[in-house]
């Protein structure tokens, strides 16, 4: 016993220590917690420190369950709900490009039917934790994309509900397609069950784990979820769709904030006892075998998010960098991708599904932030008729909607229809800006003498726009951004 917490509080403790390395460099801590269990197992030299990574399941399992739980508790409904069209549109072209891809990449692979259900749903859900860390640490969060990347990522949160409900009588191994359809309509049911005790019995949910005191309120809610997601497990239901659909019915009720607050660290803790145990059940000598299907994989995800990307930016009136933005922000897999794995796993499916998904997370933990920082790059890559040509100078700003200069604005309309200066030398110009401040009309940055440039430099004036046809756009040269979007961009082009 003492053996065991010792080899317990050490693994914690490496995993901690390797993930606060990763945070300087601005990666994600869920490779990091693997990677500590890969290094401290027993399909690697030196020192293991758990034998046999069985011994623990439970906790792992309660990292997995408080993880969804949490999901489900922060879940914003009535955010998803009051959506626009355009918002679930891009969502639904995500989601299938992803999904479509990563089905016919798993059949591809030969594995198995249930394979490669499991395959896309791990190529095809992203991290919406990589993804949320990234808009913060980028400062992306006034950009005009970021509302539209948390609506995707929210959307897609949903959807793993369905998928689970969907992938667990497929796991479980039906013996015929009327069992395995009755073990669907039994998860889809159960999941209906769920969404109406969220919808009608929520108050009497919340007078159950109810306390003036925190420590009391943290017991009774632990308890409730623990209780749901072996239910759940026993109904045939995953343990883990079981604690998102709690966590909903808990979002509803009147103690979710303090629900929230309480259960964070304990999800912290927790779920990376998860990740490090997963880690741990990776064998690695298998990783040789799947690194072609891995990077085949990565290959196919970048090109489908930056796809998806490309619509999204369409349906929304977004620029190249827009599209770049939106593509590599949600191009990250982590913690839902090892669920599935784990329940693959658990279910006897083929062996090469862990170090598979253990690779592919890894990769692209790496690589999408990378890829997120450097957005500007594909940006420059991506044709203008994908999008608007209207964007045709301006595809490697960010469009923002922060900018501290808008009182500077004073004069808005001009008759100027030539770049004065050059009319004055005799000389030509490619397109006009106009100084929102004094409404001085001056070329582009693309003209030979770039009069708009050096009339901010002369005299700090901060807000140009363009005079083109369709245009108007208006760009901040201190803040060195978009701060408009296309007039009529509200409608999607055809």
């Amino acid at each position: 016993m003492h053996a065991n917490l010792i080899g317990l509080g050490a693994l914690i403790l490496v995993a901690g220590l390797l993930a606060r390395l990763g945070r300087r460099f601005r990666l994600p801590t869920v490779p990091f917690f693997m990677l500590a269990g890969i290094l401290l197992g027993p399909f690697t030299p030196g020192v293991t420190l758990f034998e046999h990574p069985a011994d623990l399941d439970m906790l792992a399992l309660l990292g997995l369950v408080l993880l969804l739980f949490h999901l489900g508790v922060e879940f914003p409904v009535e955010q998803v709900l009051g959506s626009g069209k355009r918002l679930f549109a891009a969502a639904g072209a995500y989601i299938a490009i992803n999904i479509g891809a990563g089905l016919g990449l798993g059949f591809a692979m030969g594995w198995g039917t249930s394979e490669a259900f499991v395959i896309a749903g791990a190529v095809g859900i992203s991290s919406s934790a990589i993804a949320t860390k990234l808009l913060i640490e980028l400062r992306r969060l006034a950009n005009a994309e970021t509302p539209v990347i948390l609506g995707i990522i929210v959307i897609e949160d949903l959807f793993l509900a369905l998928y689970l409900a969907l992938l667990t009588p497929i796991l479980s191994g039906a013996n015929s397609a009327g069992e395995l359809a009755l073990r669907i309509a039994i998860s889809f049911g159960y999941l209906a069950l769920l969404f109406a005790v969220a919808r009608w019995g929520a108050r009497w949910i919340g007078k159950i784990i109810d306390s003036r005191e925190d420590e009391l309120l943290a017991i009774l809610m632990v308890g409730l979820t623990v209780l749901v997601a072996g239910i759940s497990a026993e109904v045939g239901v995953s343990d883990a769709i079981g604690a998102l659909m709690i966590g909903l019915v808990v979002a509803r009720t009147s103690v979710k904030e303090r629900v929230e607050r309480l259960v964070l660290p304990l999800r912290d803790v927790f779920a990376a006892v998860f990740f490090v145990a997963f880690g741990m059940s990776i064998d690695v000598g298998a990783i040789g075998s799947v690194v072609v299907p891995v990077l085949i994989a990565v290959g196919i995800t970048v090109l489908t998010n930056v796809t998806a990307g490309l619509i999204t930016a369409r349906l929304f009136g977004l620029n190249q960098r827009g599209a770049s933005n939106v593509g590599l922000t949600v191009l990250g897999r982590g913690e839902f991708s090892l669920i599935l794995a784990t329940l693959a796993l658990a279910a006897g499916l083929d062996e090469r599904i862990g170090p598979f998904v253990a690779l592919y997370v890894l990769i692209l933990a790496v690589l999408a932030p990378i890829l997120a920082v450097n957005s500007r790059m594909l940006a420059r890559f991506i044709p203008d008729r994908l999008l608007h040509d209207r964007w045709r100078y301006v595809r490697e700003e960010t469009i923002s909607t922060a900018c501290t200069h808008m009182d500077r604005i004073q004069i808005t309309e001009t008759d100027t229809d030539v770049c004065p200066p050059c009319v004055e030398s005799g000389d030509t110009w490619v397109e006009l800006r106009m100084c929102l401040t004094c409404g001085e009309v001056g070329c582009c940055s693309d003209s030979p003498n770039k009069h708009a440039d050096e009339h901010f430099a002369d005299t700090e004036h901060p807000i140009i726009r363009s005079l083109e046809h369709d245009d108007g756009w208006e760009y901040c040269f201190v803040d060195a951004t978009l701060i408009r979007e296309p007039a009529g961009s509200a409608q999607p082009s055809s």
